[in-house]
Formats: structure tokens, sequence, C-alpha cells
């Protein structure tokens, strides 16, 4: 059973300083956290960093008990990440040493998660080169213009096989 959203909150009460083993957390507590992480993920998602995070379809249709679909080394930088968010409205100043831990769990997501774009070269412009002979009845002594991918929305590209 993978992370759910309640504990991805509840890690981050903790980083601030308000574990739920010691303070009671309210409901209308759980649920701005939630409100707030949902925003960070839709956030990211916009960005370009898409690790599986289930956004809702509308923001009261988020559940704190559905499980966030995330991989575990993603955990630790949507918790810190969340706990900057959290600390100040509740008056909770934070460490420097979860600031630089958030930082370098977000580098480290980002990293990860990254995708390196293609680059295709040829615009009908470059030249062949003279070892690049034509075979047959391609006699073109020009490079061939690539071919622009089928987009899938903001996905990705949609590959045919």
């Amino acid at each position: 059973m993978g992370w759910t959203k309640r504990d991805i909150i509840e890690q981050a009460f903790d980083e601030i300083g308000l574990a739920g083993y010691v303070f009671d957390l309210q409901p209308q507590q759980l649920d701005s956290a939630l409100r707030r992480l949902d925003n960070m993920m839709a956030t990211w998602n916009g960005k370009g960093i898409r690790i599986g995070y289930a956004l809702p379809s509308s923001p009261g249709s988020s559940d704190l008990d559905q499980e966030s679909g995330v991989t575990d080394m993603a955990i630790e930088a949507m918790a810190l990440n969340l706990a900057i968010r959290l600390g100040p409205g509740y008056g909770r100043a934070i460490a420097p040493e979860t600031k630089a831990a958030a930082t370098m769990a977000y580098k480290q997501l980002l990293m990860t998660s990254a995708q390196i774009v293609e680059q295709q070269l040829g615009d009908g412009t470059i030249p062949s080169g003279a070892g690049n002979k034509g075979w047959r009845y391609y006699n073109d002594p020009f490079l061939v213009p690539p071919q622009d991918p089928l987009q899938a929305g903001l996905d990705g590209v949609l590959e045919l096989e």
C-alpha cells in the first residue's frame, strides 16, 4: 500500500512541530493542508514535473485517505515543501535545515523526473555531406527535414509502433 495524502500531510505537520501524536489536528486544518498539497502538486504538474500524483477533478473532490500515486522517492520533496508552505500559517518559523533539505529533495526530484528533449537537426538547408550519397530514388543533397511528432496533450509525444 502506498502513501496516502493524509500521510504526506501528517509528515509535513510533523516537520513544523505540529505532530498528530502531540497536537490534535482539526479536520479544518487537514482540509486546508490538503488543498495546499493539491495546489502545490498542480503547480508542479504545470511546470512539467509529473510524478503520478492523483490530482482531483475539482477543489472539493479530493480525499485525505486517497492514495497519492507517487513513488517513494518523491515523498520527502512533497512533505518538506508542503511544510514550508504550511509553517507561516501556523506561526512556525521554518528551520534552515528544513529549507535546505526541501531544496535538495526538490532538485533530486527534478533530476530524476526530467526527460531529455530530442533534438532534431535539419530544416532542409543543411548539406548532408560527402559521405551521404543518395540511394535509389533519394538523391537529395540536403538533410531531410524532421518530422514533427504528434502531441498527446501536455503529457508528451504520442508514439506509434
